[in-house]
């Protein structure tokens, strides 16, 4: 838990939705929620993580679905269950996603189009599931999972930051086409946060260098991001629609 996490008293009780929660940064998402008093459904295609982490949440209300977000009749499935199980959803937090590294040169069609499916396809259809909820609740908030990569520029993973370029615009237009309903679209831009998948990395030679390079002078930990995530959440941000916000301590703003 953040050592300074706030409360938001209407969050309890809504049902979210987190794509990706079985572990890393979703995974956290899922805990947050659940310590605000939130019934959390998430979707994750990794049984055995998801399923951990459900005990050990016991016995909030917490629901797990086994989901490959790529198959979008499965997902909309899946959502449906988790609304029938837990109550119509008011919060999504697109969050599923893969940053592979790739060479520009190795990229096939089935490659990139595998790849879009993974990072940015499954938003759009996640966020088309929910707004008629969203909608006869008389309000939503949808919070994308960017990232800063795209801003500095990354080698060998093209496709995974146009993905991630694409999320800003995406989040940018859908803020337009629901205001009017009381449903928020944002985004939020994470730098390096430490995972079990880019722990060696990190460790590394090259990972130390890089930490050199954010101002902070330290790499984020997932639990920093609950901050952001909490307050597009609930109400407390109800005038926050179209908003990207980075939280990468100082990492993008950085001529380092």
């Amino acid at each position: 838990m953040a050592a300074a996490e706030a409360r938001y008293p209407d969050l309890a009780g809504r049902t979210v939705l987190v794509t990706g929660g079985g572990s890393g940064i979703g995974a956290e998402f899922v805990r947050a929620f659940s310590r605000q008093g939130c019934n959390v459904g998430f979707l994750d295609i990794a049984e055995a993580p998801s399923r951990a982490l459900v005990e050990s949440l016991m016995p909030a209300r917490v629901h797990f679905e086994r989901c490959d977000v790529r198959d979008i009749p499965a997902l909309k499935r899946a959502i449906a269950s988790v609304a029938a199980t837990l109550g119509p959803i008011t919060v999504l937090v697109n969050n599923a996603a893969r940053d592979d590294r790739h060479a520009m040169m190795d990229v096939t069609v089935e490659y990139w189009d595998e790849n879009q499916a993974v990072n940015l396809r499954h938003q759009v259809f996640a966020t088309q599931a929910v707004v008629p909820m969203m909608e006869a609740a008389g309000k939503g908030s949808v919070i994308n999972l960017g990232s800063i990569s795209w801003m500095r520029g990354r080698p060998a993973m093209v496709s995974y930051t146009t993905a991630k370029a694409a999320l800003v615009q995406l989040t940018k237009s859908l803020s337009l086409d629901w205001a009017r309903y009381g449903i928020r679209v944002n985004a939020i831009a994470p730098g390096y946060i430490e995972t079990d998948i880019n722990r060696g990395f990190l460790e590394s030679e090259g990972g130390q260098a890089m930490i050199k390079r954010i101002p902070m002078r330290r790499v984020g930990q997932a639990g920093d991001l609950d901050g952001a995530l909490l307050l597009l959440a609930s109400d407390a941000g109800r005038y926050m629609n179209g908003s990207i916000v980075v939280v990468d301590g100082g990492h993008s703003n950085s001529s380092l």
